[in-house]
């Protein structure tokens, strides 16, 4: 099964969620932290790290004695990556998403693609009881680097489909979330309870409901703030599957760097059956 977490904003508690999941199934499991940017989920997991592999993704280069300025390179790019001016051509190698459409149609055949590196992907295991086991994967983006959906990409590559996957996505309904979250086979939806909680969480819904992925809801630091978010669900028919308490003790082992679970071993029986509720539901 694969199970993205996921919030319509940042600093909701998805990888607080995520993290806290992996450790407490009970059974070998992957863990991948997609939020390439800004990755965090190894301050909790504290894998040992073995292994790590450049990641490069496909620019447009300009044969300028073939190139005759046409102008169909411009044309067929959907990223404005590409400008032909007189007797020149302009590539912005940060705005290319390396679909390759330049190069495939140009009519002299005056594109190649060059690899531009843009982060890494390191891997690492760690173990979680007497026999089972959590290898842990995530990317990092280069500083300055604009496309993190390649980089998703090139985590979601190492995922083992034979086991149990949980998926840290971005925060957020962009290009990098939507990346992260395709092909779940369910996804739980991080949110607070507050205005802007509210606001970002019907993003969301809204996304997956495109996706046609099946989803649910955690309220984390429930007792705060307002019921609107409690509503909201109870109207759009939307299963709110746990609700994490507005607790200090939570915030500080957060802040050292320490899971839910190590904090407050209770918590650990209450993510192994949302998770099984969510397996067999």
């Amino acid at each position: 099964m694969i199970l993205s977490v996921a919030s319509g904003k940042g600093g909701t508690g998805k990888t607080t969620v995520a993290t806290a999941l992996a450790l407490s199934m009970g059974q070998d499991v992957q863990l991948l932290d997609c939020d390439v940017e800004e990755p965090n989920a190894h301050i909790f997991i504290r894998a040992e790290m073995d292994r790590s592999i450049r990641v490069c993704t496909p620019v447009p280069e300009i044969d300028k004695d073939k190139c005759d300025f046409c102008g169909k390179c411009q044309e067929v790019c959907a990223f404005n990556a590409i400008a032909v001016l007189k007797e020149d051509v302009l590539v912005f190698r940060e705005l290319c998403h390396g679909c390759g459409s330049c190069s495939f149609l140009c009519p002299r055949g005056a594109i190649r693609e060059v690899d531009k590196e843009i982060g890494c992907v390191e891997m690492g295991t760690l173990k979680i009881g007497a026999r089972d086991t959590l290898r842990f994967v995530h990317g990092k983006l280069d500083v300055g680097q604009a496309m993190s959906p390649p980089l998703i990409r090139a985590v979601k590559e190492y995922q083992d489909n034979t086991s149990s996957v949980i998926i840290d996505v971005p925060p957020g309904t962009s290009c990098p979330a939507i990346e992260a979250m395709r092909g779940s086979d369910f996804c739980l939806l991080v949110t607070e309870p507050t205005p802007f909680g509210l606001y970002d969480l019907t993003l969301a819904v809204e996304a997956l409901r495109k996706l046609g992925i099946p989803f649910g809801v955690i309220v984390n630091r429930s007792g705060l703030g307002d019921a609107e978010v409690e509503d909201y669900c109870r109207k759009e028919s939307i299963p709110i599957l746990m609700r994490i308490p507005f607790k200090r003790e939570i915030a500080v082992a957060y802040s050292e760097g320490i899971s839910i679970i190590e904090a407050m071993p209770e918590y650990r029986a209450e993510f192994r059956r949302l998770f099984e509720d969510i397996r067999t539901g």
